[in-house]
C-alpha cells in the first residue's frame, strides 16, 4: 500500500523570542503573524530578518525631497528610507536604490513593486556605491536632487547566521555583502600575518588589545563565527582575568566588525563615494549620511569640511544629528547612530 508523506508538525513557537534564526518563523512571517511581530517591535527589538530604518523624520527633514525630484538610496537594504522617499517624490519624482548585496536587492525591490511603486519611479541597481557616478550615467542622470547613505551592516544580515556577521549563532566567518565576490573572512585571517592584522584591529575597531586578539585568532583561524566568540572570549579571560564579561563580548564585537570592513573594503569605498558626491548632486542638491563607527564618522565629517572650504558646498552640519531618545528605547540599534549632511553649492551663489 503507498502510503502518503507523513506530516511533521511545525516545532511550536517557543516563548516570546525564540534563540535560533531559523525557529523564528512568526518574525520572518510578518504578514501572517502581524500581532506577534508588533510585539517584537514595541519591545525595543528589530524582528529577524527585517530592517528598522533610522532617523526616518531627521532624514527627510534635512533633504526635503519634493515631488518630481530625484532621489538616490546608496544603501537600499530592507527599502525603509526609499520607501520613504519615494512617498514624497511622487508624483513624477524617481528614486534610485543602489546595493552590493545581491541576496536582499530582489527582495526590497519585489517589495516596493507590491506597494505599487513602479519602474517609472524606483529603479534597483546591484552595485557598490562606489560606483555611484557610473550608476547614476546609466540611468541618464547628471545629478541627483538627494543622495542618502546608510553605512554598515544591515539588520537582514546581521541576524542571518548563514552569512557569518554575527556570533549568537554559529555560522561561516564569511562577513561579505555581497557573497558573490572577493573571499570570505576565514581565507582573509589565512593570508594576514599578525603584525597586519593586529594594525587593521587597531584602526578598524580601536581594539586596545590588539596584538593579543591578533595572535590568538592566527595561532587558531577559526572557520566559523561561534569559534571565533568562543576562542577571543577564552583566550583574553585567560590572559587578562580583570576583563569583564561585557568586556569579552566587546572584544568579539570588534573583532567581527573590523573584519567585516577589511573584507568589504569598507573605508575604501566610502572614500570613493565621498569624493564622487559633488558630482553627482545637481546645483542644490542634499546629501545625508548615517555613520555608525567612528572611523566612518571621521571621513564624512573630514569630506564635508574640505568640500565647504574648496566651495563645491555651500553649508555642511555643524555637528551629528542622533537619534532621540524615544527611538533608541525603540529600536536600541539606533544609539550609536551619526546623521551629517552637506548641500551642494548653486552656481549663482
Amino acid at each position: 500500500m503507498n502510503e502518503g508523506p507523513v506530516h511533521v508538525r511545525r516545532k511550536r513557537y517557543s516563548g516570546k523570542n525564540p534563540r535560533k534564526f531559523q525557529d523564528k518563523y512568526k518574525e520572518l512571517n510578518p504578514a501572517q503573524y502581524a500581532a506577534d511581530v508588533a510585539k517584537v517591535i514595541a519591545s525595543g527589538k528589530t524582528p529577524a530578518g527585517t530592517h528598522r530604518p533610522i532617523m526616518v523624520e531627521e532624514v527627510l527633514t534635512l533633504l526635503r525631497p519634493s515631488p518630481g525630484e530625484i532621489a538616490v538610496e546608496c544603501t537600499l537594504g530592507g527599502g525603509g528610507h526609499a520607501r520613504a522617499l519615494l512617498r514624497r517624490v511622487r508624483p513624477g519624482g524617481r528614486v534610485i536604490g543602489i546595493d552590493a548585496d545581491p541576496i536582499e536587492l530582489p527582495r526590497t525591490e519585489a517589495a516596493l513593486r507590491a506597494e505599487g511603486f513602479g519602474a517609472d519611479e524606483f529603479v534597483a541597481r546591484h552595485s557598490n556605491f562606489a560606483g555611484l557616478h557610473q550608476v547614476l550615467a546609466a540611468e541618464g542622470i547628471a545629478g541627483a536632487d538627494m543622495i542618502m547613505a546608510d553605512l554598515g551592516v544591515s539588520s537582514m544580515q546581521l541576524d542571518n547566521p548563514a552569512r557569518g556577521f554575527g556570533y549568537r549563532e554559529g555560522g561561516p566567518l564569511d562577513l561579505r555583502m555581497n557573497p558573490r565576490r572577493g573571499e570570505p573572512a576565514s581565507a582573509w585571517l589565512e593570508r594576514m600575518d599578525a603584525a597586519a592584522l593586529a594594525e587593521m584591529l587597531r584602526d578598524h575597531a580601536d581594539e586596545p588589545n590588539a596584538d593579543l586578539v591578533a595572535g590568538f585568532l592566527k595561532d587558531r583561524l577559526p572557520k566559523t563565527t561561534d569559534a571565533l566568540d568562543r576562542l577571543i572570549r577564552a583566550e583574553l579571560a585567560s590572559a587578562m582575568p580583570s576583563l569583564t564579561k561585557p568586556d569579552l563580548k566587546m572584544a568579539v564585537r570588534r573583532a567581527l566588525q573590523a573584519l567585516r570592513i577589511a573584507v568589504n573594503d569598507e573605508f575604501g569605498a566610502l572614500d570613493a563615494l565621498l569624493r564622487s558626491l559633488p558630482y553627482c548632486l545637481a546645483p542644490g542638491g542634499r546629501v545625508a549620511i548615517l555613520a555608525f563607527h567612528s572611523g566612518e564618522d571621521r571621513r564624512v565629517k573630514k569630506a564635508f569640511k574640505e568640500g565647504l572650504r574648496a566651495g563645491v558646498y555651500s553649508s555642511i552640519a555643524d555637528d551629528v544629528t542622533r537619534a532621540s531618545l524615544e527611538e533608541v528605547h525603540a529600536n536600541r540599534r539606533s544609539s550609536s547612530a551619526k546623521l551629517r549632511w552637506a548641500i551642494a553649492r548653486r552656481p549663482d551663489l
